[in-house]
Order: structure tokens, then sequence, then C-alpha cells
């Protein structure tokens, strides 16, 4: 078992690595090889001891955006003192400075999306939704597919993390202590939320990274709309024979939720957003966040329409300015505040690491193992594996990096191992993390580790059925 773990160690550090995306205009021999070097030592170090952390949120309470922050100061500190030693200031700036305005790019789309998220809930959207679910008085195993379904239809709009987030606040709602319910509804759902998100740009940052750098169009992903629902359906199929049969206590019944002015209106505004995105960047050939901002802009007007209708209601009657709601005093920055900002600082820390390993040197030792001696087709369904593992953001990152030579077929397969492949171990995908804070004691590490088995069979389903189905974008 050990050695298994030691290679399984040995093969993810070397294909989380990835180099500067601005070293392709620079002549090879240019740089220094320092993968043999101390400071390749102790920037790898760092990369693995970071993550260590990153795993153990569950059990530390730390944030996982400290540790890859860190470790992305010491590492470009540290490279940066080698290059300065050999008279060269220039190459490792400007690498820097590359790998922060591809980060910066990303952060402000998921930021505008993130906001977004943040405003539907403040409107009491997905309560609503949460509270017309429990009011119907289904089933256990009704519900169960009905969370999976929402979960797999609202992830490519929504991301997989508040999806994920918002079905298992439903399944606790309903499954009361029934923690069998519980345990497998959560299991259900993080699966098909991940699953979800692989086929649109929006669903994932994995598939947003590979839109935004222009490798697949925008259309195109939804080429892995069946293979997606395939990864989601067979093993939902498998684990509904052990969904308890019968009816939940009637939770809630008594509760009504009314969403606040303007839901609905955000909502569109959300899909104009979306649009905006894809026309900015498909019809204009700009970057999709400036469409994303320019939508921004929209849900600032929006919000500044609610304010004065808040401020006109004071002025109408002053004496009872007290009892007028808070949400009625919109804010749009508030809903910015509330963006999941541990998420866009681990995000910075993870492209500035892997950025930094990779101008260390270590891009030609994982691209000659995985895409120059292995298949394509095996590579990037290792990568699933990985994904697993450790965080897909990383990996997909070191694979756009390395920017092997692929077909769009292969682009696609590596987006959707990538996006599912962390549905195989509850620590493998940011849903599953965050589903397991929120439903602790009833969905554990372990209580998704015996469903794995049926995992992997959708994934390599799903895997097979892309192979067969898009076989036209392979050549």
């Amino acid at each position: 078992m050990n050695k298994i773990l030691k290679g399984l160690g040995y093969l993810t550090g070397m294909t989380l690595l990835a180099p500067s995306m601005a070293l392709a205009s620079a002549a090879a021999g240019d740089r220094i090889d320092l993968t043999g070097h101390p400071v390749g030592y102790l920037a790898l170090g760092l990369f693995v001891l970071a993550f260590v952390f990153v795993m153990a949120e569950e059990y530390t309470h730390m944030r996982k955006s400290k540790p890859v922050m860190l470790a992305a100061g010491v590492i470009w500190a540290s490279i940066a003192w080698m290059y300065i030693g050999h008279g060269d200031q220039q190459m490792v700036e400007h690498a820097a400075r590359h790998n922060l305005l591809e980060y910066a790019e990303l952060m402000l789309f998921l930021l505008v999306a993130m906001t977004y998220v943040t405003t539907m809930t403040e409107r009491r959207v997905f309560d609503a939704l949460r509270i017309w679910l429990i009011q119907k008085g289904f089933s256990f195993r009704k519900l169960f597919w009905l969370t999976g379904v929402l979960s797999f239809m609202l992830s490519p709009i929504a991301d997989n993390l508040t999806t994920a987030l918002l079905m298992c606040t439903i399944i606790m709602a309903v499954g009361g202590g029934n923690s069998r319910f519980i345990s497998i509804g959560c299991v259900n759902v993080v699966v098909a939320a991940n699953a979800g998100g692989a086929f649109s740009p929006f669903g994932d940052i994995t598939t947003l990274m590979v839109w935004q750098k222009g490798l697949v169009e925008f259309w195109t992903f939804f080429s892995l709309f069946i293979p997606s629902a395939v990864n989601f359906l067979v093993p939902a199929a498998i684990m509904h024979f052990f969904v308890p049969d019968e009816n939940p206590a009637a939770s809630g019944a008594e509760e009504t939720i009314a969403t606040l002015p303007g839901a609905k209106r955000v909502v569109a505004l959300f899909l104009v957003t979306i649009a905006l995105a894809v026309s900015f960047h498909s019809v204009l050939h700009l970057p999709p966040v400036f469409g994303m901002l320019t939508g921004f802009s929209l849900l600032q007007l929006f919000g500044y329409y609610l304010k004065r209708c808040g401020v006109h209601m004071r002025e109408k009657d002053p004496f009872g300015a007290e009892d007028i709601p808070n949400d009625r005093r919109f804010d749009i920055f508030r809903k910015v505040e509330k963006a999941e900002w541990d998420t866009l600082f681990f995000f910075y820390g993870v492209v500035m690491c892997v950025g930094g390993l990779g101008f260390i040197g270590y891009l030609s030792m994982a691209s000659e193992v995985m895409y120059q001696q292995w298949d394509p087709v095996w590579a990037n369904t290792a990568v699933g594996f990985l994904s697993a593992i450790v965080d897909n953001i990383p990996v997909m990152f070191a694979v756009l990096a390395m920017d092997p030579d692929m077909s769009t077929g292969q682009w696609l397969l590596v987006t959707l191992t990538a996006g599912v492949g962390g549905s195989m171990l509850s620590i493998g995908s940011a849903a599953g993390v965050a589903v397991m804070g929120q439903a602790r004691g009833h969905y554990t590490f372990f209580s998704h580790l015996k469903w794995t088995p049926v995992i992997i069979l959708g994934y390599a389903a799903s895997i097979g059925v892309h192979l067969w189905l898009n076989a036209s974008l392979f050549n």
C-alpha cells in the first residue's frame, strides 16, 4: 500500500507542475534548469506541503487559500533570487506578470458570477425552490432523483459548488434524522453537480479555463452533455435501489418563503450577462471577462434602482423607516463582499504555484511522460484520477500550461475527466468538501468511499460514450 501511495504521490507531483504561459516567447536556452537544484526541491516541497494542508482543511479548519498563497510567494521569491544571482532580472518578472494576468481574467470572471449567485440567494430565489420541493411531499426516492437532476441542470449555470450546497440543504431539511438517505443523497448530489458542470463553460473553473484559452468553442462544450449525463445516471441508477423506499416526515410544510422584489429580474440579468460573455468572446473576439463585467454593470444599475425604491419608501413613511426590511436597502458591494473570497485567493495561489514550478523546468518532465510516452486518451483519463486526489484546478492548469498538441475531442476529454474525476472521492472536488462540512456526521469521506466503485463505473462509461459519440472531433 505504501508503494502505491508513493507512486501516486510521484505521479501527482509530476503532472501537477506547469510552466508560466509567458515562456513561449522566451528562448529555451535563456532559462536555468532548476529541476535538480535545491531551489527546485524547495519549491516542490512547499507546493506538496501546501496541498497537504488544503486536503486537511476539514480537520485543521484553516482556510485553503492561506498555505497556497504563502507557498506561491516563497516559490517566486526563490526563483527571482536565483535569477538575480545570474544577472537576469527581467525574465522572472515577465513570467510572473503574465501568470498574474491569466489569474486576473479568471478572478474577475468568477467574481461577477459569484456576485450574481449571492444576489439571487439574498433575493431568496434558492430558498423558494427549497421550500417548494419540501412542501410537495415527495418520497425519499423521488427526492433522490429530483435533487440529482436539479443539481445536474443547475450547475452549468450556478456552478457546481453553489448547486451542491443548495441541494444538500434540501436533503438535510427533508431527511430529518435518516442518515442513510442523507448520506446517499449527498453522494448523488456531488456526482450530479460535478457532471453538470463539465459540459458548460460556466459550470466549473476547469471548463472556464479551457474556454477562455480558446481551445474549445462555447457551443462545442455541449457535445459533452450526453457523456456527462451518463456519468451521473449510471451510479444514480445503481444507488436508487439503496435509497429508503419511504416518505419523509412533513418537515417544513407550514413554512412559506416569498422572493424579495427584483428576484426574477436578477435571474434574467444573469442570463443576459452570460449571453454578453459569450458574444464578446465569439463575435467580438474579446476576453469573456469583458462581457461579464459589462453584465455586472447592469446588476449595479438594477441595484441602484432597488436602493432608490427603499429610499422612496422611507421618505413616504419616515416614521416607519425602521420597520422597512434591510433587504430593501440594497447594496451591490455587500453582495461582492459575500463572494467566495477564500476560493478566489486559493485560485491565485494555485495559478502562481503551478506557474512557478513550471518556470523552474518541470514542464518537460511531466509532458514527456504524459503526452509523448502515453497515448493521449490514457493520459487524459489519468487526469481524472489525479483530480480525485488533488483539486482539479491545478491539474487542469498544468495541462493547459503544457499545451499538448491535441484535437478538440481530446481537449473535451480532458475537460470531462478533470471535471467529473473529482467525484470519485469526497475530497476530490470543492462541491464534495463543502457538502462534507454542511452534512457533517451524515456525509463523510468513508460514506462516499463505499460508492466509489459505481462512480468509477460511471466515469468509465462517460469516457466510452464520448469516444464513440464524438469520434469526429478526434480527427
